[in-house]
């Protein structure tokens, strides 16, 4: 008697085992960029800057970057991807966000913030990358600020790389890369 009921929990064991590798948690909050140049891989703060995460997820889990460009490169500031692809075609996107550059997080070295228009709540799909410490572009009074919502944990060599593009004003875009930058994809990992 013994046997089959030690079977039966073995099997269930199996079988919960199989289904957390089928079907990984979406909870997770550790994010992987395939790009041409190489991988980087980043740690969201979901406590710090929630409507910002759970954004950014719901664009990763649609696939919606797979196949968008690094647009915007600034050497000594950022890069930033996320809207454009190859031919300078904005994608279209969700409704804006509020913005939550009040969260205590700041705009340094490898930090992940959302790129925004002039209009503080205006934020989308597009981010930036910091390859430097951006303070100026933290909240303070009179300065609604660029919400972080991450950390680079790996892959700031390939961040450096896409920081050393050549880039030429596009569309009338400036600091668009002479060589495409691709995002392969973006993933929870």
């Amino acid at each position: 008697m013994k046997a089959p009921k030690f079977l039966i929990f073995a099997l269930i064991a199996i079988f919960i085992i199989a289904l957390i590798f089928i079907f990984p948690s979406k909870t997770s909050n550790t994010v992987k960029i395939e790009t041409t140049k190489g991988n980087i891989t980043f740690e969201l703060n979901e406590n710090k800057a929630p409507i910002t995460v759970e954004n950014f997820k719901q664009y990763v889990e649609e696939g919606f970057y797979d196949g968008t460009i690094f647009h915007r490169v600034i050497p000594g500031f950022m890069v930033q991807g996320g809207g454009f692809i190859s031919d300078g075609t904005q994608k279209q996107t969700r409704n804006p966000i509020e913005l939550e550059s009040k969260n205590g997080l700041s705009n340094e070295v490898g930090t992940i913030a959302m790129a925004r228009t002039q209009i503080p709540d205006s934020a989308t799909s597009q981010f930036f990358i910091n390859v430097a410490d951006n303070n100026f572009l933290d909240y303070k009074l009179g300065n609604a600020g660029y919400a972080v919502f991450g950390k680079v944990t790996e892959g700031m060599d390939v961040v450096k790389e896409i920081e050393s593009a050549t880039t030429i004003t596009k569309n009338e875009m400036e600091n668009w890369p002479v060589e495409e930058i691709k995002i392969i994809r973006i993933t929870l990992i």
